[in-house]
């Protein structure tokens, strides 16, 4: 099953942000995983609008830069992102993204309620943590 750029995308305002970003939530009502995969495309300037997801109602999210580059604020650290970064904003902290660049910000954005998950058969969860380990010295 295949599904192209664009596909069923739409305009959306997202946490009151300064323009409506576009979304492509990809698989909708097909996919069986217990998260959501969406690609957003934020105009230069455009921001998500600041907010956090409370315990209440508990979701994580996940930012990685597709095209362009982004400001993106979690709690009180800034991050300068360019395509390839990812950024984490976990339950009940407060976030917003905003496009600093002159063209499109692309991003995929994965979202959803933590839980706890045993990926130790996997050879990639190994590598990951060896390399995880490596990478926080």
């Amino acid at each position: 099953m295949i599904e192209r750029s664009g596909t069923a995308a739409f305009d959306y305002d997202l946490h009151g942000g300064t323009d409506l970003t576009r979304i492509q939530w990809h698989f909708f009502g097909r996919s069986r995983l217990p998260v959501a995969v969406q690609t957003w495309e934020l105009p230069p300037g455009g921001a998500e609008g600041m907010h956090a997801h409370p315990e209440e109602d508990p979701l994580e999210e996940l930012y990685l830069v597709v095209d362009g580059s982004a400001v993106m604020r979690v709690d009180e650290r800034t991050f300068e992102m360019q395509p390839g970064d990812a950024v984490l904003a976990p339950v009940g902290a407060e976030h917003d993204v905003r496009n600093s660049g002159e063209s499109t910000l692309k991003l995929v954005v994965i979202w959803g309620r933590p839980a706890p998950t045993d990926w130790s058969s996997y050879g990639t969860a190994k590598a990951a943590r060896e390399a995880t380990a490596r990478a926080d010295g």
